[in-house]
């Protein structure tokens, strides 16, 4: 089934279309994106798409629609001092999603958790964790991508006044 990127779309699956991902990765030089199949690259940017919605909460602005699938586009949203159009998906959204589809490209993005090891050994090496440690991967360079886009830290949410 083909990828639906319309911008504000009920059905829409993906923040970015395969050639916006493919040109993302040539411009980088990252040769393992150009060997996947269409089907495949579609796969990774509806998963990547998916995973992005650990910022739902964090997005400045609203959406445009109700009924729009996805958090993009928005209205009201100022980036860098400059008002957003409230048509389109910004550029570093769409390539913070090309990204994580590489990321994810042959694997879960967000795996299932389970209880938090303090201590690894595999024959005579041991790896002691810190108490408290992350248990997810955090993706820096997305997250770096998308600074300008949302309110606020990873552990915080908007508050409305009523």
């Amino acid at each position: 089934m083909a990828l639906n990127t319309e911008t504000g779309g009920a059905a829409a699956e993906s923040y970015s279309t395969v050639a916006q991902a493919d040109a993302y990765h040539a411009a980088r030089g990252n040769t393992l994106w150009a060997p996947l199949t269409t089907t495949e690259k579609e796969q990774a940017l509806r998963r990547a798409t998916d995973y992005m919605a650990v910022y739902a909460g964090r997005w400045k602005g609203i959406r445009t629609s109700l009924a729009q699938a996805l958090d993009w586009p928005r209205y009201g949203v100022v980036a860098n001092g400059y008002d957003l159009a409230s048509d389109v998906v910004p550029v570093p959204v769409a390539n913070a999603c090309a990204e994580l589809a590489f990321r994810g490209a042959k694997g879960d993005l967000a795996p299932d958790l389970g209880a938090q090891k303090q201590s690894v050994k595999v024959g005579p090496i041991e790896t002691t964790y810190a108490a408290g440690t992350r248990q997810t991967t955090k993706f820096q360079a997305v997250d770096n991508m998308l600074m300008p886009y949302l309110s606020g830290g990873a552990n915080m949410v908007r508050v409305v006044r009523a």
